[in-house]
């Protein structure tokens, strides 16, 4: 089977690059923007012509697009989201390889959900800031290209290589900090926010699978269960071995049901708020990774293991352990 690989150098292109390549069946070419892609092609700026001839040249049988941005401006983020996806789109229509796109979305497509509550495909999408709408877009085009496609809504993707503007991403050179500075105590905000944590191993075996199946539409790839991050906080405590105390300096808003407020502005983007400089009025500055999806999010992920025999393997604690693995090696 041959593979066309798009997006190669990123944080989850990187993963499904070793998974495709683990598979003897698959031969793999990768394009990128950058050295090490087999191609270097940017899928912002270059003509969908120019991909047409390529596709061509190569004939893939499927097509995996891990290309796109988190953290731009929005122009940015809908050059590198939408419009780029829309070039493969073009392309992959006007070649001859008739291929299958298994294109990569994101939770943040959804918006806030209601605490407590699973979110599935047939929720009605409503983004909570520029890069869900970015990448909505984007999952329309696909969904309405006529190609044979599935669109993976990847939930919080965790694990070795995790960015430094990730929640946990952050959580960990905050303790790492904290740790090379002696300090007893690590002060932390906006620890309340949930999120349902995916490793990104875990992740690229779902490529893998969306790969060699037939199953189209938009599939949910998460765990089915919403961890808080003063939890992961406390476990990336005990596999750093910080014996400090976790000190939380606020707790959010609630309600007469003693729940989170979903539409607070202390919460909306959870733990990057704080630790983007806000105060009560919400962030001083932009917050680093604006997921826009509330205090809760949590995935239905019935479709991927009845559609794709799909189900995460790998722990928050050993993903967390090798975000530590990480992070130590700076001390």
């Amino acid at each position: 089977m041959r593979v066309l690989l798009l997006g190669a150098n990123g944080y989850l292109g990187r993963y499904v690059a070793d998974r495709l390549l683990a598979d003897p069946a698959v031969q793999l070419t990768a394009l990128g923007r950058g050295d090490d892609a087999d191609v270097r092609f940017d899928l912002a700026s270059g003509s969908p012509g120019a991909l047409t001839r390529f596709m061509d040249a190569v004939h893939p049988g499927v097509v995996v697009n891990c290309a796109g941005a988190t953290r731009a401006a929005a122009r940015d983020l809908v050059r590198h989201n939408t419009v780029a996806t829309a070039t493969v789109c073009e392309a992959m229509r006007r070649s001859a390889c008739s291929a299958r796109l298994v294109q990569i979305g994101c939770a943040a497509e959804y918006g806030p959900s209601q605490p407590g509550s699973s979110t599935a495909e047939d929720a009605i999408p409503r983004p909570g800031g520029p890069y869900g709408v970015s990448k909505l877009a984007a999952t329309e085009l696909v969904l309405g290209s006529d190609l044979d496609a599935i669109v993976l809504r990847v939930f919080s993707p965790v694990g070795p290589g995790t960015p430094a503007g990730s929640p946990l991403g952050r959580l960990a050179e905050a303790m790492r900090r904290a740790m090379q500075s002696g300090d007893g105590e690590l002060k932390l905000s906006g620890l309340a926010v949930q999120r349902d944590f995916v490793d990104v191993r875990d992740v690229a075996r779902a490529v893998h699978a969306a790969s060699l199946s037939a199953a189209q539409g938009v599939v949910n790839i998460g765990t089915g269960r919403a961890v808080k991050l003063r939890d992961a906080a406390a476990v990336l405590a005990r596999v750093a071995g910080f014996t400090g105390n976790l000190h939380e300096l606020d707790a959010p808003p609630t309600g007469p049901s003693g729940r989170p407020l979903i539409g607070s502005p202390r919460t909306e983007n959870g733990l990057v708020d704080h630790l983007a400089g806000g105060g009560p009025q919400g962030p001083a500055n932009p917050p680093p990774y604006p997921d826009g999806c509330g205090i809760w999010q949590q995935a239905d992920v019935r479709t991927a293991r009845d559609r794709l025999g799909w189900r995460p393997r790998i722990g928050l604690e050993e993903s967390l352990a090798d975000i530590w693995m990480e992070a130590a090696c700076r001390i």
